[in-house]
């Protein structure tokens, strides 16, 4: 599999910067499914043959903590866990032994997350690898998850991180701050968030780095 024909689906702009440190073509969903499937479907027809879903993951397992890096073994979907391919997870830095469940809405607090885990065994949740994984089975082409946790499962989401991402994949500060002023008793938990954002994003960066430097010592045809 040429590293060329490997298409990545991100989230966020941010997630977009750090992704395309691994030198193949991203596309940004905006942080939904919906958004996620036009994404992966634009890679296939720009020529990608494998997909993988990038970016950040929210916590339900609570042994999992900021900045934990996670290549599943399946993605759930409407309860039907999808496999992710082992080859392609190996040159994500290797396979963990978690399931990543594909969600719907935002898992915001910790009683849902806490509740998901227990009816579902999923260790994380994310918006965006179910329709990856759904894309990549319509093209039978291969598809793995490389995710990074950035709330855990006892984190509450303040009201004003819900709003924050708009479908270009852009923080709206305006929002954020009119939300704030609303209810400013939540500024210590987003305080507390972006740490964790932060740990999530360097762990990104780091796994990046060790895929980089494995890529280059893969021999290439002549």
């Amino acid at each position: 599999m040429d590293s060329d024909n490997i298409g990545v689906v991100v989230g966020l702009r941010a997630e977009a910067r750090i992704a395309r440190r691994l030198g193949w073509p991203v596309a940004v969903g905006g942080g939904t499914p919906a958004g996620a499937e036009r994404a992966a479907r634009a890679l296939v027809a720009k020529g990608a043959r494998a997909l993988v879903s990038f970016g950040l993951a929210g916590g339900l397992f609570s042994g999992l903590r900021p900045g934990d890096v996670l290549v599943p073994e399946a993605v759930l979907v409407d309860g039907v866990p999808i496999a992710c391919d082992a080859a392609l997870a190996a040159r994500l830095g290797g396979m963990t032994p978690h399931r990543l469940l594909a969600g719907t809405t935002i898992a915001a607090t910790a009683a849902s997350k806490k509740e998901l885990w227990r009816t579902t065994g999923a260790h994380a949740i994310d918006l965006e690898s179910g329709a990856v994984a759904l894309v990549a089975g319509a093209e039978k082409i291969p598809f793995a998850v490389l995710r990074a946790i950035c709330d855990p499962a006892a984190r509450e989401l303040p009201p004003a991180a819900q709003l924050a991402l708009d479908q270009a994949g852009f923080i709206g500060v305006w929002r954020v701050l009119f939300s704030t002023a609303r209810r400013p008793g939540q500024i210590f938990t987003l305080f507390a968030l972006a740490a964790d954002v932060a740990a999530a994003h360097r762990a990104l960066r780091q796994r990046v780095a060790c895929i980089r430097d494995s890529e280059k010592s893969i021999p290439r045809p002549r």
